[in-house]
């Protein structure tokens, strides 16, 4: 029987937040959605920094690593709906966006992998 989509992307979510607690990252929140803004792969610590990650998972690269496929777009929904976070929570750490690109069972961490642009204050 094949996969679902939601199943492989769970699947490559979890594998996602296993390769960041075995580098010592607090996982606060998995699969956090703020509907209609958008949602955030994993919410996490590392010391003193909340990361969002977004995680692309790609069977190959024929089209381009996994990472490529984090769009302008893309970016902008995780940037607001980060920032959206951070202001209910109350969070004044230091923030930051990653991206954990999976493919052919290699997991490559791009720290700071996009940033807030001046269009966002917070």
């Amino acid at each position: 029987m094949k996969e679902l989509t939601t199943d492989i992307g769970k699947k490559h979510e979890q594998e996602a937040a296993d390769f960041l607690k075995n580098l010592k990252y607090k996982i606060i929140e998995q699969n956090f959605k703020l509907l209609p803004v958008g949602e955030i792969d994993i919410i996490a610590k590392d010391k003193n920094t909340i990361v969002f990650v977004e995680v692309k998972y790609r069977k190959t690269k024929d089209f381009g690593t996994p990472a490529e496929f984090v769009t302008k777009s893309k970016q902008k929904k995780v940037i607001k709906t980060a920032l959206c976070y951070v202001k209910k929570n109350n969070i004044k750490a230091d923030i930051r966006f990653d991206v954990i690109s999976i493919c052919q069972n290699e997991i490559e961490h791009i720290k700071n992998a996009f940033c807030p642009d001046t269009y966002f204050t917070y």
